[in-house]
């Protein structure tokens, strides 16, 4: 068998083999098959541009699509014919959209291709090559040369020459005439005729398998570029939000905090004392006229308080005082208990002085009240500014 070395040795003379005859002589047998004639005007130009059938793989696509294109538009400048055979639904979507000249299109095996698939296109531009329908097939696709070194070539293919042989993926053979010759059964017109078409067949096999591997490259180092972007992008989150939610707790903090500081600081404040109309509650001067003075005795629970908080309420850190208040009655309708603290006849609302509450009988409180007054009807205990319980107010 003859290996690419020898065939690109033996193709200097377009299509003559050089063997040995019987008698020990180099003699040249020639062949007519069409894929060692060349064209002597080149008008259309068939490009086969291999390509991914998915996306998701950085630049692949795109380097190969660009250098097709540019030799086309080199092509359409000079007057010159072409026609694509795109292999890949990238290549057949990019070239379609921009209405290019598309021939027959191959795709769907773009990362995994088969030596059928080469023969199903070797095929195929053989018989575009052979009918004149086109007088040239170059091949466009990337060329694997290591997983992070792959470079976008553009070869002959059709016709074979020694130049076309010699573009391919495999070692250059002797040029200086002295390699050794070969002997052929049958004749080598048939060979060739036989060797020529699958020789196209395994270049294009030869492209897709260094298309595939670069592919793979390619997607490799896109993928591994996405997931150390997405771990960066979630890191920034991560500090971005942690910063928000630290400054969150910071602010409340501080808030917590400085509620509590002024609490303290109120205690500092100098005392106020709440003025009670002590005459208008107990029945003593007349609304309006100034009342007596109150005096501070302890921490018994009495009619007028002071309070020591920012609100100056009477619940929040205050301190309940005493003050002297006449005796019973309060105003008419009302009187004292009597000497065992029972309740008068007629008078059956009882009043507690110190809290300004008053209980009907059916309060809930009633029992448990101890009355210092009592009232005919609640209207004489509202009228001396006597009031209903909270919690029988609704």
């Amino acid at each position: 068998a003859a290996t690419q070395a020898t065939v690109s040795r033996d193709l200097d003379d377009l299509g003559a083999i050089k063997v040995r005859s019987d008698g020990g002589e180099s003699v040249y047998a020639s062949s007519d098959s069409p894929l060692l004639t060349g064209r002597p005007e080149v008008k259309n130009t068939c490009y086969v541009v291999i390509t991914a059938d998915r996306g998701l793989c950085g630049g692949y696509n795109a380097g190969v699509q660009r250098a097709a294109e540019g030799e086309i538009k080199a092509d359409v400048v000079d007057g010159k014919g072409y026609e694509i055979i795109p292999v890949g639904k990238k290549a057949e979507s990019y070239f379609r959209f921009r209405e290019y000249r598309l021939g027959k299109a191959f795709q769907g095996f773009s990362d995994a291709p088969s030596y059928d698939d080469a023969k199903a296109i070797g095929q195929h531009v053989v018989e575009l090559y052979a009918s004149g329908h086109v007088d040239k097939v170059e091949l466009v696709y990337t060329r694997f040369i290591s997983p992070g070194s792959q470079e976008v070539v553009l070869r002959p293919l059709v016709p074979l020459s020694t130049d076309t042989v010699a573009g391919g993926d495999g070692k250059a053979g002797s040029t200086d005439g002295t390699g050794s010759d070969y002997e052929f059964e049958p004749d080598p017109s048939t060979i060739l005729d036989t060797l020529l078409p699958r020789y196209v067949e395994a270049r294009i096999y030869a492209a897709l398998l260094n298309a595939a591997a670069s592919e793979h490259a390619f997607r490799q180092r896109a993928m591994k570029a996405a997931t150390d972007n997405a771990e960066e992008l979630i890191k920034s989150l991560s500090i971005t939000m942690n910063r928000a939610r630290q400054a969150s707790i910071t602010t409340e903090i501080m808030e917590i905090v400085g509620g509590a500081e002024a609490l303290g600081s109120g205690s500092e404040q100098a005392v106020r004392y709440v003025e009670l109309d002590l005459d208008a509650a107990f029945g003593g001067s007349p609304q309006g006229t100034p009342a007596p003075p109150v005096t501070p005795t302890g921490d018994v629970q009495g009619v007028a308080s002071i309070a020591t908080g920012p609100d100056e309420t009477a619940n929040a850190g205050s301190t309940t005082i005493t003050a002297e208040r006449p005796e019973a009655p309060f105003g008419p309708q009302s009187r004292a208990a009597l000497p065992d603290d029972s309740m008068p006849d007629g008078f059956p609302i009882k009043g507690n002085a110190d809290s300004m509450l008053y209980h009907p009988p059916h309060s809930p409180f009633y029992e448990r009240t101890v009355a210092e007054v009592w009232f005919t009807t609640a209207e004489a205990a509202e009228a001396q500014g006597f009031q209903l319980p909270p919690s029988m107010r609704d």
